[in-house]
């Protein structure tokens, strides 16, 4: 076996371990947080309960729908507790292959990324889901009664929050495009204009047909867009390496000694 095979099986196994250690992290928190899954998913629902009428429950059409919805809650709320280990074990496999500026730079961009990811879904479900139902309740005709089907509202809380997830990634997208020369802060402030409407055209595709929702999504997407523009300024180009010169920093000894220990038992 050549030393490229044996260096690519070192990786490939290397890989494999990071991935059982982040499952095993998402499913010790799901077992802890399973026998709590009924009122987990009542937390979800809680925006929602709170602009039905006196009396209202939701319902379920499925047999095995009132134990699967919840479970499903359940697994996703345990992916977004363990999600620093998900990520600990991501950059520690990424980690030995980058330069010294990508390891400087990278870290805090991982941090940033959770961070707003996790504050869009915190604004979806504080502020938007509840002006959105309240909105909802009052313009629906006095002649139904209200009876949202669980299953389907988890659909809706999974795209909604996907949606203001990635839109809070915004600022981190107009960083990496001014960090990487692929445009600069001048030419994003140019094409304002045409953010502004793509905001709103993304928001009519993503969001339910409701020109609340739609304005919901679209204004925070303007404002972090400004937002990255802002940030960038103090990010700006990386600097191109001098002729001869590379901040590569070499492994040190006991990351050598590893990397032969795996080999060796790989042999």
């Amino acid at each position: 076996m050549s030393e490229i095979q044996e260096t690519f099986i070192s990786h490939l196994v290397e890989l494999r371990n990071r991935l059982l250690r982040a499952a095993a992290a998402v499913l010790v928190v799901f077992f802890v947080m399973v026998w709590w899954s009924g009122e987990i998913y009542d937390f979800l629902a809680k925006p929602l309960m709170a602009t039905l009428p006196p009396g209202s429950k939701m319902i379920a059409t499925g047999v095995i729908t009132p134990f699967m919805v919840p479970l499903k809650v359940t697994l996703l709320a345990a992916f977004v507790t363990a999600l620093p280990v998900v990520l600990y074990q991501a950059w520690a496999f990424v980690a030995p292959g980058l330069y010294a500026h990508e390891k400087k730079f990278g870290l805090p961009l991982v941090v940033g990324s959770t961070v707003l990811f996790l504050a869009g879904i915190a604004f979806c479900y504080f502020f938007v889901f509840n002006t959105v139902f309240s909105f909802i309740g009052k313009v629906a005709p006095q002649s139904i009664t209200p009876a949202p089907d669980i299953e389907q509202y988890l659909n809706f809380v999974m795209t909604m929050f996907l949606a203001f997830g990635i839109t809070f990634e915004i600022p981190v997208a107009v960083i990496l495009l001014v960090r990487f020369g692929v445009v600069n802060v001048e030419k994003l402030k140019d094409s304002r204009p045409y953010v502004i409407v793509g905001a709103f055209v993304i928001a009519a595709v993503v969001t339910p047909p409701d020109v609340l929702s739609q304005f919901m999504l679209a204004v925070p997407m303007c404002l972090l867009f400004e937002l990255g523009l802002f940030l960038a300024r103090f990010v700006g180009k990386r600097p191109e390496p001098m002729p001869g010169e590379s901040d590569y920093v070499a492994p040190s000894e006991a990351e050598m000694d590893r990397e032969l220990d795996q080999l060796d038992r790989r042999a």
